[in-house]
């Protein structure tokens, strides 16, 4: 139990480290937006690395799941919709050079605020996953 003990302080030393200054401008803390749904976490670890666009991103989540995850693009456009609103990311303002990309695409990056609320979600994944294994639903993990 003492690692739940510990993935628990992670979680709030991480709520406590975000800023007043970003809950007064988004209105929210991390771990509001949370539980999120698989898409929704899978569309924010595609964007931890760097900007993407939308067709970028639903091959990205088709192939780091081996296909387990395909997201249709209204299912996309829908979650971004609601992860702009919310200030969990924003439509990129620099863009590639017009030679290389078709000027219709949108990029989108994870803001700050976005970036905590990946992070909090992991963490909250992490925590149930380490309850699962104190009931020995799944394996325990070695560490060497």
């Amino acid at each position: 139990m003492a690692v739940v003990w510990c993935l628990q302080q992670r979680l709030h030393s991480l709520l406590r480290r975000y800023s007043l200054s970003n809950m007064a401008r988004h209105n929210r803390k991390p771990d509001e937006l949370l539980p999120l749904t698989s898409g929704m976490f899978h569309v924010l670890i595609a964007l931890a690395d760097g900007e993407k666009h939308g067709y970028a991103i639903i091959k990205e989540v088709a192939r780091r799941t081996d296909g387990a995850i395909r997201l249709s693009a209204g299912t996309l456009y829908t979650l971004i919709r609601r992860f702009v609103q919310e200030g969990v990311i924003a439509e990129s303002a620099e863009r590639p050079d017009p030679a290389l990309d078709d000027e219709r695409r949108r990029y989108y990056r994870l803001t700050p605020f976005g970036r905590d609320v990946a992070k909090a979600e992991a963490v909250r994944m992490e925590l149930t996953l380490s309850m699962a294994r104190a009931k020995n639903l799944i394996p325990r993990t070695r560490t060497s």
